[in-house]
């Protein structure tokens, strides 16, 4: 029995979406916490945090488009299609992110409140449009003869936007549990009080979409509450409700590294949920990733290369996590 390729390069694809998602999404949260910090050192601090990661998290990101254009590029040119003013958009965010995290600490005094004002923006972008484009892809792009078939705005609707939101949310609470877990004091003791109201904000909007997806597309409700599907996934939502719960125990007692680690088990939850929804689609609504796939002499080639490209990202990440593993203090510049 040969390789099933598709499935194989979807999984990669998938794997690599999900790190980027799990790993940038805590980075971007700062931005997003910034105007919660207005203390120049408290900024600073939050900013050291993730200076010495958050370009590798990045690399996920890069991984996860080449590999869709390399295995599928059906879906690669349908979403390019459909949703280039909001991926621009996203791209745009990200660079002036980046291009803040390089000139803050290098600026004069009175021109760092510009940098900051940029890696607030570029963070809320960044996130935002990255919610739109999923929200967009999850309601659904028409293809016709191979091409999108839709218009170059129909990603501004309802659903879509409120993803954004979401998406906005659930990255702030990234952000606000990574800094419990990385630094101490006010600045901790801050996070703690930003993280609980977060938390619940979040849950309202896990809620809304759990109930909003089926309600609109009747292949997925089938999904989730037929039997004998509905006995499978019944976990996924508990676990979430279960998840919520030990996170409002870890915080009342004060625990630093189980917020953040829960708060990751809820990101994960919610993709497994969205990963439910679509599978096997791939482009939604009906074309399935053994449809959208390139051919096997293709899909064989690329996946050498990634074979080899995957374990590599996986050691230098683990390994630069280990390197600067522990608390950041006032003063510490982020790279020692």
């Amino acid at each position: 029995m040969g390789i099933d390729l598709p499935l194989l390069w979807a999984l990669i694809i998938g794997f690599g979406v999900m790190m980027y998602v799990l790993m940038d999404g805590f980075d971007l949260g700062i931005g997003i916490l910034y105007p919660f910090l207005p203390d120049k050192i408290d900024r600073d601090v939050a900013m050291n945090t993730v200076a010495p990661v958050w370009d590798g998290n990045e690399t996920w990101l890069v991984l996860g488009g080449a590999g869709l254009l390399a295995a599928f590029p059906l879906v690669y040119s349908v979403v390019l299609t459909a949703l280039y003013l909001p991926l621009i958009l996203m791209l745009l965010g990200l660079i002036f992110r980046g291009i803040a995290f390089e000139f803050r600490f290098k600026a004069w005094e009175r021109e760092r409140p510009v940098w900051d004002a940029a890696f607030i923006g570029g963070s809320f972008a960044a996130t935002f449009f990255q919610g739109v484009v999923l929200g967009a892809y999850v309601s659904g792009l028409p293809v016709e003869n191979g091409a999108y078939a839709g218009g170059p705005l129909d990603w501004i609707a309802p659903f879509p936007l409120f993803t954004g939101v979401g998406l906005v949310f659930a990255y702030a609470l990234l952000g606000s549990t990574w800094l419990i877990m990385k630094t101490e004091g006010a600045l901790q003791a801050r996070m703690v009080r930003v993280t609980r109201p977060l938390s619940w904000v979040l849950l309202a909007a896990i809620a809304v979409i759990s109930v909003w997806t089926p309600l609109r597309d009747p292949a997925i409700a089938a999904r989730w509450f037929s039997p004998p599907h509905l006995l499978w996934f019944a976990p996924v939502p508990l676990l979430v409700l279960a998840s919520m719960a030990l996170l409002q125990r870890a915080l009342r007692r004060g625990a630093q590294v189980a917020p953040f680690v829960l708060t990751l088990f809820l990101m994960f939850l919610g993709y497994a949920g969205l990963a439910i929804s679509g599978w096997p689609r791939i482009l939604p609504p009906d074309i399935d990733i053994w449809r959208a796939a390139a051919p096997p002499q293709s899909l064989g080639f690329a996946l050498v290369g990634a074979l080899f490209i995957v374990p590599f990202i996986l050691m230098y990440t683990a390994f630069s996590y280990y390197v600067f593993r522990g608390k950041v203090r006032p003063g510490d510049d982020g790279y020692h």
